[in-house]
Order: structure tokens, then C-alpha cells, then sequence
């Protein structure tokens, strides 16, 4: 009886053993090749979030260069039109243009969003403070030579400037150090 069992255990016991190690290198195998793809989809989503939040930058960018008093005039000012139509034009552009990129701030950290805010205030501010020193009905170039006046008499840096300054450094910082 012992011996029939040491010769079944003889050619069972081999089959365990190999049994055992498949399973192992196959079990090795699979958690690393999961893992594999795991992180080559996590490549993948940091690809796709970092060219979304480098467009969000780009966005947030062009948003403020429009906001500049200088791209606004050039882009509203008509001879025949009032001060208050050129005041009007300029404050509603802001307003749409700033609605159209709202979805940027989940992009962007809450500092730069901020300062966009910020910025878009106080360029409106600024038109409606000039605008409301025109006398109504005063042609439009009084306006432009008024906000013009004021951008170059302004000592400080102007919003804008500011705001493209922190979009920058962001934007290099995102690109360059891939946080």
C-alpha cells in the first residue's frame, strides 16, 4: 500500500509542482502586463488633460489681448459712431466674450481665473469711468482719444498686461515642469 502511494505521490507530485509555477509566472505575468496598461492609459488621460489645459491657456489668452483697449478700438471704432455706441460695443464684447470662455476655469488654477475676473472688471470699469466723462452724443474718436490718453498717462502696469504676464508663467510652468 506505501509503495503505491510513493509511486502515485512520484508522478503527482511533479504535476503540483509544475501546476504551482505556471500558475505563478502566469499570475506574475498578467498583474504586470495589467499594470502596463494601466499606466499607458494614464500616459494617455495626462496627454489629453495637458493639451486641454494648454488650449484653456491659449483661450483665456486671446480673451484678455481682446480685452486690451488698443484691440478693442481697432475693432469697434466706426467714424460715424457716438462715444456711448463705442462704450456700449466695447463693455457687451467683454461681457460675450468672457460668457464663451467660462468653461476655461476648470482648466486653469483659481489664481489665473481670478485674475481673468478681475481683469474683465476692471477693463469695464475703465470704459464706463472714460465713457461717462464724454458728453452724450460726442463722437466716438473723443472716447478712443480719451481711453487713449489714459493707457499712456497710466503709470502702472496695465490689467491685461498683468493678466497675459500670469497666463505665461503658468502656461511654461504646466509645459515645462508637467504638473
Amino acid at each position: 500500500m506505501l509503495q503505491q502511494i510513493l509511486e502515485i505521490l512520484k508522478y503527482v507530485l511533479p504535476a503540483v509542482v509544475v501546476l504551482v509555477t505556471a500558475y505563478v509566472i502566469i499570475q506574475k505575468f498578467l498583474v504586470t502586463e495589467i499594470q502596463r496598461k494601466q499606466l499607458a492609459i494614464f500616459q494617455e488621460n495626462a496627454s489629453a488633460s495637458l493639451q486641454m489645459r494648454m488650449q484653456a491657456y491659449e483661450r483665456l489668452a486671446i480673451f484678455v489681448e481682446r480685452m486690451h483697449p488698443n484691440s478693442m478700438i481697432s475693432r469697434f471704432y466706426t467714424k460715424d459712431a457716438t462715444a456711448q455706441d463705442l462704450q456700449l460695443a466695447m463693455v457687451q464684447s467683454i461681457r460675450a466674450e468672457f460668457e464663451h470662455n467660462l468653461s476655461q476655469q476648470i482648466y486653469v488654477s483659481s489664481e489665473v481665473w481670478k485674475t481673468i475676473n478681475a481683469v474683465k472688471e476692471q477693463e469695464i470699469t475703465m470704459i464706463n469711468r472714460i465713457g461717462s466723462s464724454i458728453a452724450m452724443g460726442a463722437p466716438a474718436a473723443e472716447f478712443v482719444k480719451s481711453i487713449s490718453d489714459f493707457v499712456l498717462s497710466d503709470e502702472q502696469e496695465l490689467p491685461t498686461s498683468i493678466a497675459l504676464e500670469m497666463i505665461n508663467k503658468e502656461a511654461k510652468f504646466l509645459l515645462f515642469e508637467g504638473k
